[in-house]
C-alpha cells in the first residue's frame, strides 16, 4: 500500500448499522477534543482584543467541532491498522459498529459546518485557518506521514497544536507571537509525549506498519530524542510569563513541572535496551499529559480570574 492508497472497506455489513450516538460520538476523539477545547478556550482569553461571550462560546465549539472532525476522518482512513493494534481495535469502525462510509460522510460534514460556523460568528481568517488545520492533519499526516516516515508525530505535531492559534485568530482575526507560543508549547510537547508511548508501544506499531521512531531508529535513538526535546520544551514552557501575558506564579508552576519533564525524561533516556518494563516511559507519558493540562488550565484561569471573562469578552 503506498502512502496515500485509501485502506480496503471494513468487514461491516452493508445496511447494516449497529451504531449508536456513543459510537459517532467516539469518532470524534473525545479526550483529544478536551484538549483541543482547553488549549482553544486559552488562546480567545489570551487574545487581546473583545468578543461577545455568545459568539465566542461559539467560536469554541466550532473549533472543538473541526477538531472531531479530523478525529473522524482518521478514523476512517485509519481502520485496518486500527484493527491491528491492541490499543485502537475496539474504535467504532474496526469494531464493526459504525460503517465506514457513514464515518467519512460524518466527517466531512462536521468539518464543512465547523468552517462556515466559525466564519459566521467569527472571521473568515480564522475560518480559513481551521480549514487548514483540518486538512493538516486528515490528510497531510493521517494519509502521508503517519505511514512515510518516523517524524510523523514531529511534523504532523503540528495540527494539534494550532487549535489556540484558531482562537487567537478568531479574536483579533490574525495571529501574533503571544499565539505563536502557545502553539510551540504543544508542538514541542507532542514528540516526548508520542515517543514515550511508541517505546511501550513498539509491538503494535511494528505489526501496523507505522514508522514510529523506536520501530526505524530503534529504543536507544528514541530515548535521546525524547530527552533533546524536552530539554527544548522545559524553558519555553516558562516564555509566556517572559512575555507578559502570563502571572509570575505561571512562570513558578511551568519551571517546577518543567523541571520535572525533564527528571521523567532523563529516567528514559537512562533506560536499558530492552527494558522489558518499560516503567521510566509509561511515567513520562503520563506526566506529560498531566503537564500539558496544567500548563494550560492555569492560563485559563488567568484569563477567567485575573482579566474577567465579562471584561475580556463584553
Amino acid at each position: 500500500m503506498s502512502a496515500i492508497d485509501f485502506p480496503a472497506v471494513s468487514e461491516a455489513r452493508p445496511g447494516i448499522s449497529l451504531a449508536e450516538p456513543g459510537d459517532y460520538f467516539a469518532l470524534l476523539k473525545p479526550r483529544v477534543m478536551s484538549l483541543v477545547v482547553l488549549t482553544a478556550a486559552t488562546g480567545l482569553l489570551a487574545a487581546p482584543g473583545s468578543m461577545n461571550p455568545v459568539l465566542a462560546f461559539v467560536s469554541l465549539l466550532a473549533i472543538a467541532l473541526g477538531a472531531g472532525a479530523s478525529g473522524a476522518l482518521n478514523m476512517w482512513y485509519d481502520r485496518d491498522i486500527d484493527r491491528i493494534m491492541t490499543r485502537t481495535a475496539k474504535r467504532p469502525i474496526p469494531s464493526g459498529r459504525v460503517a465506514p462510509e457513514n464515518a467519512l460522510s460524518f466527517g466531512l460534514a462536521l468539518s464543512v459546518f465547523s468552517v462556515l460556523l466559525l466564519g459566521l460568528v467569527a472571521n473568515w481568517f480564522a475560518a480559513g485557518f481551521l480549514a487548514f488545520t483540518i486538512a493538516f492533519y486528515a490528510v497531510f499526516y493521517t494519509m502521508w506521514l503517519k505511514r512515510s516516515t518516523a517524524q510523523n508525530i514531529v511534523i504532523g505535531g503540528a495540527a494539534g497544536s494550532f487549535p489556540p492559534m484558531v482562537a487567537w485568530a478568531a479574536v483579533t482575526g490574525g495571529v501574533s507571537w503571544e499565539g505563536f507560543v502557545l502553539f510551540l508549547i504543544i508542538f514541542l510537547w507532542t514528540p516526548p509525549h508520542f515517543w514515550a508511548l511508541a517505546l511501550f508501544k513498539m509491538k503494535d506499531y511494528g505489526a501496523a506498519g507505522i514508522p514510529m521512531l523506536p520501530n526505524v531508529a530503534g529504543e536507544r535513538s528514541t530515548r535521546r530524542h525524547v530527552f533533546a526535546y524536552s530539554l527544548i520544551l522545559a524553558p519555553i514552557g516558562v516564555l509566556p510569563t517572559l512575555m507578559g501575558f502570563a502571572s509570575p506564579a505561571y512562570g513558578v508552576l511551568a519551571a517546577a513541572l518543567g523541571l520535572n519533564f525533564l527528571r521523567l525524561a532523563y529516567g528514559v533516556l537512562r533506560m536499558p535496551d530492552g527494558d522489558a518494563t518499560m516503567a521510566p516511559a509509561k511515567k513520562l507519558f503520563a506526566f506529560s499529559i498531566v503537564y500539558l493540562f496544567a500548563l494550560f488550565a492555569w492560563l485559563l484561569v488567568e484569563g477567567l480570574l485575573v482579566h474577567g471573562w465579562a471584561a475580556h469578552v463584553a
